[in-house]
């Protein structure tokens, strides 16, 4: 297969997808090319999808490929959308951000850290997605451990839970 007809077929199957696309997941459906020729591919492409002006581009997020809108441009999509984007409370993402950091997570944990009782919050973040039960402890009563999931770094632009920032960026911050 030409490079060319290979980089347009992620290019089409990465704007189909719903969700970010891995490499793996390439590899399968192209199945007579080569791991390394796709992410050399994907590569090309986001560098084109830089060089040019167009009101999205294609970005790794999630442990895939996934275009998204340019933030300039993000109040125009709004107006097509016709109303706000979903938020999340100052309450959720305290316990988002608990679950993050301390993955796996015990929801006595995630309330001895808050000071108040969390089980309205954890049923708002499994619901959104952004949360999972991820096992049990091993102890009495086999309480749910909870952490991220897939949508949890899709939603806030992350590879990977290292690009969290640390707790040291995260003091300077506030300062």
């Amino acid at each position: 297969m030409v490079m060319e007809n290979i980089k347009a077929i992620i290019e089409a199957l990465i704007f189909a997808s719903e969700s970010p696309l891995t490499i793996e997941k390439l590899a399968i459906i192209l199945e007579e090319v080569e791991k390394k020729t796709i992410r050399i591919c994907l590569d090309d492409l986001i560098g084109e999808y830089d060089n040019e002006t167009r009101g999205f581009f294609l970005t790794e997020v999630a442990g895939g490929y996934h275009f998204r809108t340019r933030n300039e441009w993000s109040g125009w999509v709004q107006k097509l959308k016709k109303g706000k984007p979903s938020t999340l409370s100052p309450a959720m993402l305290e316990t988002l951000a608990i679950i993050a950091y301390r993955q796996p997570v015990l929801k006595a944990e995630i309330d001895g850290i808050r000071g108040v009782d969390s089980g309205g919050t954890i049923r708002k973040l499994l619901e959104k997605k952004l949360i999972r039960i991820v096992g049990r402890k091993d102890v009495p009563g086999h309480p749910m451990l909870y952490g991220t999931t897939q949508k949890f770094l899709d939603v806030f632009n992350l590879k990977d839970l290292s690009e969290l920032p640390t707790l040291r960026e995260l003091k300077e911050l506030q300062d």
